[in-house]
Parts: structure tokens; sequence; C-alpha cells
């Protein structure tokens, strides 16, 4: 293998490939890039298993293709530390090939690309739809946070993608808090799903570039191979069936509360300085024109309170929550004023954009209450 390359060009493809090297990892040529240079591409892959990511870099004087696995961690750290300039790559040995650069030369070991692992792809019942890169970047963003951290239990450490031929619900939830976000470009010519890991959604999210127009997504049972640009995904989805998110959506609470969002999230933060560490449980306490938010620990004898006047119309409520869950859910809309619609204090509460913000409502969530004094 021998051929020319921007040292820039090169790091910069080895960056978006690099998410999927594993932090640790048994098989020992998961460690390395695979290099294929065909022609005047080169294929540059890296893997766990379970995640694949693939992009393709021209090259130039090209004298021998071949295929080689590189050392991910040497090989970026040297790439890192040069200018911008001309990167001659070439094998010297059986073991060995050298990157050259103006002023210098590097020898590196390269190993048997026999070794490293054969990557499936959807089969021919596969279902394939088109996003657009900005919405994706959106809809990961709006729900990813609200998924569990809890990887013994892999669907509800997901996303879930409800696709239906007039728009697609993007669904996360932790059994506590649910959030949903509608993509109403993303379209299938029939009812299907499929549940992408948290992890391997945060890494799309960070690799995707706004300004890609359309995201392939072309998804099995089992895999779901994502085209944009000159990069691939490959991902292992989570196999099982989703709860059914939609029984749990309020239909009728009709206690409601319109407040400005980034004073409600300030709000919740002071007080809860001041709840119980291992709970963080707050009260809400809502009469009409008014919300007072209250914690106390007991156990350190601590305790604050704050009341703040709001548009509140509904029966007198004192209702729990935990803060962490209000706060996630507060932080990651992108509105100015919020709606909290109440049916009881043991009932789901509803939080979304106001009306007046959001006529089409793309993002909601649903956070469940807890009994506290």
């Amino acid at each position: 293998m021998k051929f020319s390359v921007s040292s820039t060009d090169l790091l910069r493809a080895i960056l978006t490939v690099q998410k999927a090297i594993p932090a640790k990892t048994t098989e020992a040529i998961l460690d390395d890039y695979l290099f294929e240079l065909k022609g005047d591409n080169l294929e540059i892959t890296a893997s766990d298993m379970e995640l694949t990511l693939k992009t393709d870099l021209k090259v130039a004087d090209v004298e021998e293709a071949g295929s080689i696995a590189v050392p991910a961690r040497q090989l970026t750290d040297l790439l890192k530390e040069l200018p911008d300039q001309p990167l001659e790559i070439n094998t010297v040995s059986e073991y060995s090939f050298e990157c050259k650069w103006n002023s210098g030369v590097s020898t590196l070991p390269f190993f048997n690309p026999e070794d490293y692992p054969k990557f499936q792809t959807p089969g021919e019942n596969a279902v394939t739809i088109e996003a657009p890169a900005q919405t994706l970047i959106d809809g990961i963003s709006s729900t990813v946070y609200a998924s569990s951290d809890e990887e013994n239990r892999p669907i509800m450490n997901s996303i879930y993608f409800d696709i239906k031929p007039d728009s697609t619900v993007l669904v996360a939830s932790d059994l506590q808090k649910l959030i949903c976000y509608t993509a109403n470009d993303i379209k299938a010519p029939e009812v299907s799903s499929f549940i992408l890991n948290k992890r391997h959604a945060n890494v799309l999210k960070a690799i995707l570039n706004k300004e890609d127009e359309n995201v392939k997504i072309t998804f099995d049972e089992k895999i779901a191979l994502v085209q944009f640009g000159s990069t691939r995904m490959i991902s292992c989805l989570v196999v099982g069936k989703y709860p059914d998110y939609t029984t749990i959506i309020p239909k009728n609470n009709s206690n409601i509360l319109n407040i400005n969002r980034t004073r409600l999230l300030n709000t919740v933060k002071r007080i809860a300085v001041c709840s119980p560490k291992g709970s963080n449980h707050i009260k809400f306490e809502l009469t009409q024109g008014s919300l007072e938010i209250s914690a106390q620990d007991v156990g350190y004898e601590i305790a604050a309170h704050e009341k703040i006047e709001c548009s509140y119309n509904g029966d007198d409520l004192a209702i729990g929550f935990k803060s962490t869950h209000v706060t996630d859910i507060l932080s990651n809309l992108d509105c100015e004023d919020v709606v909290m619609k109440f049916a009881d204090k043991r009932r789901s509460v509803l939080i979304l954009p106001s009306e007046e913000e959001a006529q089409d409502i793309k993002v909601f969530g649903i956070v469940m209450p807890i009994m506290v004094r």
C-alpha cells in the first residue's frame, strides 16, 4: 500500500470514525483502524462489534492498493501533532508502514486486515427512510437525555423511532419521565419502527453535520445502516418490544399552569439545594395565580421555599416531584414559556411549550409525581 494524502484530511476522517473504537476490548484488532485502499479511494473503518463507522477519503499518488489494520491511538496522536501538509503512507515490510512528512518520518506496526471482523448489513426485508440531518440532530438532542442509564435494561437505554406514513416520533423514557419529539419531515410508506441504543444515538448526533441535507437510514429487525456524505454508520439495534408510550400520555389534565421556563427552572434549582440528597424530592403547591415550591431535608435540618406569581387555572393542588426530572425537561425545552398540565397529585404531568409559542407541538415531556409530606 502506498499513497499520499493531506495530514489534516486524514485526521478529520479518522476522528469521524474514532468514536467507534472501544474503551476496553478483549479483541486486540478492535484497537485499530482498518484501511482499505481501492483506486484513489481510502475507506477507513472503526468498530466495537456493536457499532461500526466507515468513511471514505480521496487520496493521491496511489502506487499500490491493499488493506492494513493500523494502531488507532498512535496514528491519531501523531496526526494531531502535525501541521497541515502532504503525508505519504506506504508499507515497508510485512509488519510495518511509514508515515512521511516534510521533515520527518514515523514507522508504525500494522496488523492482518483479515482479522478485522466482518459486519452485517440490513437484509432483503429492510425499510429505507430519509431524514434531514438537522431534524435528526434536534430529535436526538431533545430526547436522548430522558433515556435510562441502566445498561441492563437495553430497551429503556435507547431511543425508539416510531415511524408512520405522515411523521416519525422519537421517544425516550426511564419510566419516571418520558419525552416525545415529532418529526413531520421523516416519513415512510408503511408503519415501522426501530430502537437505537443511546450511545449509538449520541455518536450519530456528534458526527452529523448540519450542512448534510439528507440522511438515508436502512434498517431491519437487527441492523440499521445510516448513510450521509462519505460516512456510514452500522448499528446493532436493540431487539425487543418498546412499551406503548401512547397509553401514558395524559389526555384530560384540566389544571393548567403557564409560566416562564427560565424562571421556573432557576427556582427549582435553588429550592432543590435543600432537598433530600437521596431522593431530590420537592413539592409544588398550586393556587389560583400562585405557585410555591418547597423542599426539606429533615436529617440535615435544612429547608427552602419560594413563591412565584404565575398564570394557574385549576383546583388547589399539592404535588411532589424528583427535582432532577423537572430540571432535565425544562433545561432541554427550547422555548420562553412552558405549560404544565395537572390532573391530581397521583397522575402524570404533561410539560410542553406554551400554546402561544408552539401551534404545531414538536416536543413534550411527561413526568411522574412522587408522594411528599
